[in-house]
């Protein structure tokens, strides 16, 4: 058993900064780097990639990214976990296995694959067998959208991974695990937790929820004195130093950018968080109002007592479907009445679209510059503003209606009021909506598996 284990977070979404786990590799020890990909409607672009091929349906800048770091992750002997593999994650360790062998590094890189949480093939035969995947928010039975879903995913906890580690994956690359799982595995594995090991299951639990989101816990979008945050050209992106007890203490490497701080820490702490004193997982039930934090020296912050309770009967499963079509259009006026000749512009615009008998389920408005970002609350523009964008869109279930609306914005340079400027990109996009439907299924029916591959 490990005295202190040291989970470096490397990635915080699809499309974060890719020199970070980088950085944590060289920039000082850690026993694993966590990467965390997934979001909802990450799933759904997934999937369609893996729709028009079946060779994708991954997070494709893993691979290279692992190229990379390879060479010094085999030195290092640094493991990896990361949910990099969508809806494919066959397919991703195949081409992480690929690039192993081309660096030489052939019988030195065992790869772990997680399976089991993509249930798009089994929809039909779940609700038949009375599971009626009821929407979590408006109780309606899945059946209501069936034919329009794109992806299906039960959320996994650490348990699989568990195993993957146990059987000696050195990279573990799953489907839609937990994003806090992917921290929680590797203290359990190292420390030997019991699975009924409520607190400290539930503190592993909090420290993956603290470094989910990458840096954003380390300087990256702080509220508290912001402007006063060091070196954000280089953030330090968070690592968790943890103790089989339970305990654990948030830092970053040594000359990076960014603050690990008690403020930053908590300000992480309520991203996403509901009902504080009942944060649900796979792995336990984790009590928020019990945490302790308290800083322990420069850019370190420690926290301790927390406590946990069992788990449900229940996964959460993400289902994202079709739900019509959308476009979004831009215009910039500029000084004198700025703000004006946006309000004009949107009239002119609606009244076009009522004359022309098109039917949305929304039309929104927003004036950038002015209430975009907190509506009334904003209160009255400045009369003197030099430049306001005007930003309208619109939500149909048909095609047609949001196309016609693409072709309104244009004509307002021309036969709309003066000093227009910014139509950039050209006529809105028509874009597919990609809805979320949140639903329960019971453990039961959900069978991980875990494949291990050798370079």
């Amino acid at each position: 058993m490990h005295d202190i284990v040291r989970i470096a977070s490397g990635q915080g979404f699809w499309g974060d900064w890719l020199e970070a786990p980088v950085r944590q590799v060289e920039g000082g020890e850690i026993d694993y780097l966590m990467m965390d990909y997934l979001a909802e409607v990450t799933m759904s672009i997934m999937q369609k990639q893996r729709s028009r091929d079946a060779s994708l349906g991954y997070a494709k800048d893993f691979v290279p990214l692992m190229r990379r770091l390879l060479p010094s992750l085999v030195k290092k002997r640094i493991r990896v976990t990361a949910n990099a593999g969508g809806v494919n994650p066959r397919a991703c360790a195949d081409a992480v296995l690929a690039e192993a062998r081309d660096l030489g590094l052939a019988g030195k890189v065992k790869l772990g694959i997680v399976m089991g949480d993509d249930i798009i093939d089994r929809l039909d035969a779940l609700l038949a067998a009375g599971h009626s995947l009821r929407n979590m928010e408006t109780g309606a039975p899945l059946e209501t959208v069936l034919d329009s879903v794109q992806s299906a995913n039960a959320y996994l906890g650490a348990w699989p991974l568990v195993k993957g580690l146990q059987a000696g994956a050195d990279i573990l690359i799953t489907g839609r695990v937990t994003d806090t799982g992917l921290t929680l595995a590797p203290m359990i594995h190292e420390f030997g937790w019991p699975a009924d090991d409520w607190d400290r299951l539930a503190a592993g639990t909090v420290a993956g929820h603290i470094i989910e989101c990458g840096a954003q816990c380390s300087g990256g979008n702080c509220l508290f004195n912001w402007e006063r945050i060091p070196g954000m050209e280089d953030p330090g992106y968070p690592i968790i130093e943890a103790a089989p007890d339970g305990t654990f203490t948030v830092t970053k490497h040594e000359g990076t950018g960014g603050r690990v701080s008690v403020q930053s820490v908590t300000e992480q702490l309520l991203y996403e968080m509901g009902d504080p004193t009942n944060y649900i997982t796979p792995d336990c039930i984790a009590d928020f109002t019990t945490i302790a934090i308290k800083a322990g020296g420069k850019n370190r912050v420690r926290i301790s007592g927390v406590r946990g309770g069992p788990v449900t009967d229940s996964l959460k499963v993400s289902i994202s479907f079709s739900y019509g079509y959308k476009a979004v259009g831009t215009l910039v006026y500029a000084w004198p009445d700025a703000v004006k000749k946006a309000r004009r512009a949107d009239t002119i615009v609606r009244r076009r679209l009522e004359h022309l008998g098109l039917e949305f389920e929304e039309i929104l408005t927003e004036l950038v510059g002015v209430d975009a970002t907190h509506g009334r609350l904003a209160g009255k523009p400045d009369p003197n503003i030099a430049e306001v964008q005007l930003r309208i869109g619109v939500r149909a279930r048909d095609r047609a209606s949001v196309d016609r609306f693409s072709r309104e914005m244009a004509p307002l340079i021309l036969n709309g009021p003066p000093s227009v400027t910014g139509f950039a990109g050209g006529r809105p996009k028509v874009e597919e909506i990609v809805a979320y439907w949140p639903a329960l299924i019971k453990k039961t029916e959900i069978h991980p598996t875990v494949q291990i591959l050798e370079a």
